[in-house]
């Protein structure tokens, strides 16, 4: 395992691009995100899923949220997406909000056995540009075993974790200090699963706005 600590632009630089290098080996990354510590890995690659299984002790009925490169690759892993999904994904993404959305049909078994997955546009410049480079979506699940708290060290990374990854990305302190903010886009409206960074108040203004721009004169939840 490597591990590297935070130092000049130049080494991040290089950090990044061996994680790329290990993420397409079907490695395990830690890395920083807008939120907490994560962990990385190949989407698309069963191996590497399980490795991250494997290294959170995580039930395998719980499937893992994925990181996407921006909203274009929503498509890759979900359909019939109601339109307040897509105006919620605009007002907050690239940020600290999860949605909970239909999955598509083509969507591998091993990343949910539900009729569901949870994707996020994270607002960080370290795993925008790993899964840039990668080319397609990554797991971004909590760097911790499941169970315990969140981490927003690279030091507390590994003396959680230890060499069980491939790599852990110094980036410094993850700036946002909470998990994201889970939301159900697929009822009638949004339903928080989990509160996050981005509170409640916030998804009801802006689901509020939607119905107004619309002109529906009831919203679901509100």
């Amino acid at each position: 395992m490597l591990y590297w600590r935070q130092e000049t632009m130049s080494a991040l630089q290089e950090q990044i691009r061996k994680g790329v290098q290990l993420l397409k080996k079907g490695g395990v990354v830690a890395l920083p995100t807008d939120t907490v510590y994560g962990l990385g890995a190949d989407a698309f690659n069963p191996k590497a899923v399980e490795r991250v299984y494997e290294v959170k002790k995580r039930p395998r009925h719980l499937s893992f949220p994925l990181l996407l490169a921006d909203i274009s690759q929503v498509s890759i892993v979900a359909e019939q997406i109601p339109g307040f999904a897509w105006f919620l994904a605009n007002r907050f993404w690239p940020g600290g909000l999860t949605l909970l959305l239909p999955k598509a049909a083509s969507l591998p078994t091993y990343l949910t056995s539900q009729s569901t997955i949870a994707v996020r546009v994270p607002n960080h410049p370290i795993p925008l540009a790993l899964i840039q480079s990668l080319g397609r979506p990554m797991i971004g699940t909590s760097a911790n075993i499941s169970g315990k708290p969140s981490i927003l060290t690279a030091a507390e990374v590994k003396q959680q974790l230890g060499d069980k990854v491939d790599l852990i990305i110094d980036g410094g302190k993850c700036p946002g200090g909470n998990e994201s903010t889970l939301v159900d886009v697929t009822g009638g409206g949004p339903a928080i699963l989990r509160q996050g960074i981005i509170p409640q108040y916030e998804i009801d203004n802006a689901y509020k706005g939607y119905c107004e721009v619309r002109g529906h004169a009831y919203c679901s939840r509100l």
